[in-house]
């Protein structure tokens, strides 16, 4: 049997650790790094990948893919965790999986591991997506390793390892608190955040500048969608007494810019307090500049152009939609069911929605649709539309029908 092993490797603490850790244990260790939007040199952290021992090392784009294939429909979709978290990092890690598992079979390894706590929603969601992709590879996950547990309570012991051991790592005990970054967002956690009291310094924020520091002028742009998915941005500019419009069509430098966008005028940042799977409170941090822009574009989107009872329908799914995702069940059967539906939700809602950017928010100006079911006409009170507003009389005694026999029954229990 081979003892090849693939590393969800991302050049940190834990995942060195671990590199070392699995190799002392008679693995040949394949570094696989995947790039799903976090500011890294990948050159260097493959290099030193390989100082630490990896046999082999795979960086892979994953950028485009997960634009496409995992943000945007969840953004479609109204995923947002117990009503405020856009997913992130839980979106993140179904690609990471799936890619991974593609480097193994690749390479010819039938061992998989990665560098996710014991306490964490990081480890269900890996070990889910290899279970459902790879049901016949092993998992070796060292956080829940007797062994390694024993050796390494906690991040001092993983420094004294990584000095003791002459690991390259760009870390240090001072270091307040853990980050998590991608397209979607950057997280903050642990340290010293996980007292819900400390508030998060402003030098702390990666992708974001304060909303009390963001430039006074605002920005003013217009998202086009086709059924729910953005393809276009059009950006409003000025040259001197000169304006122009650019526009990005590209799906991947559309969310880019967005993010550019979204960071400048200080869009996207929340400080949470939520429900891992695992049952244990979580206190978060997270920016999300790009996708907090296109959520709201949508929402308004969605009101002039879905039809009431599939939005109502939607929306009703959406909590659930959000919950798979957090717990790692993109994978899944459940899964294919929601997303096959709000695919069909998702048809017609085209159009243009106008935004501005200004100190933190991302304001509604103006939408239009080509399959709007908005009628002025209809909705006007100065103009009759085709409403006949003498057939309001029975809509409104059938609709009282129920409440005047609930108060009869009141009054009698009352006497």
């Amino acid at each position: 049997m081979s003892n090849k092993i693939v590393l969800a490797y991302s050049g940190g603490l834990d995942t060195a650790c671990i590199l070392r850790f699995l190799q002392e244990r008679g693995y040949e260790v394949v570094a696989f790094v995947a790039n799903v939007g976090q500011r890294e040199d990948f050159d260097a952290v493959a290099d030193r990948a390989r100082a630490q021992g990896a046999a082999d090392v795979v960086v892979t784009d994953l950028r485009r893919e997960f634009v496409t294939d995992f943000i945007f429909p969840a953004l479609a979709g109204n995923a947002v965790y117990e009503s405020r978290y856009l997913l992130g990092t839980a979106l993140a890690r179904p690609i990471i999986a799936q890619q991974q598992i593609e480097v193994a079979r690749a390479c010819g390894a039938t061992t998989l591991s990665h560098g996710a706590t014991g306490k964490g929603n990081d480890q269900v969601r890996f070990e889910l997506a290899y279970a459902a992709l790879a049901p016949n590879m092993t998992v070796v996950a060292p956080w829940k390793d007797r062994e390694f547990l024993d050796r390494f309570k906690g991040r001092k012991d993983l420094l004294r390892y990584a000095a003791e051991q002459g690991l390259d790592i760009d870390v240090t005990e001072s270091k307040p608190y853990s980050t998590d970054e991608n397209l979607m967002h950057c997280s903050y956690e642990a340290g010293v955040l996980e007292d819900p009291e400390t508030a998060p310094t402003d030098d702390m924020f990666r992708l974001t500048t304060s909303p009390l520091d963001a430039p006074d002028q605002p920005a003013e742009i217009t998202l086009r969608f086709k059924d729910a998915r953005p393809v276009a941005l059009l950006e409003e500019g000025r040259t001197g007494a000169t304006s122009a419009t650019s526009t990005i069509e590209d799906p991947l430098a559309l969310y880019l810019r967005l993010n550019e966008l979204g960071g400048l005028h200080g869009i996207g940042r929340i400080d949470i307090v939520e429900n891992r799977f695992v049952g244990i409170k979580s206190r978060g941090v997270y920016e999300t500049p790009a996708g907090t822009i296109l959520h709201v574009a949508l929402r308004d989107l969605e009101g002039i152009a879905m039809d009431r009872e599939v939005l109502r329908l939607r929306d009703g799914l959406s909590p659930k939609f959000a919950e798979l995702i957090y717990n790692g069940f993109w994978f899944s059967p459940e899964m294919d069911f929601v997303r096959a539906a709000f695919a069909q939700a998702q048809e017609l809602v085209d159009g243009d929605v106008r935004l501005r950017l200004y100190k933190g928010q991302a304001s509604i100006r103006g939408r239009v649709s080509p399959s709007s079911l908005y009628d002025q006409n209809l909705a006007s009170m100065d103009v009759e539309g085709g409403y006949d507003a003498t057939d309001a009389l029975g809509f409104i005694r059938i609709n009282a029908l129920r409440l005047k026999a609930h108060r009869m029954i009141v009054r009698t229990g009352t006497q």
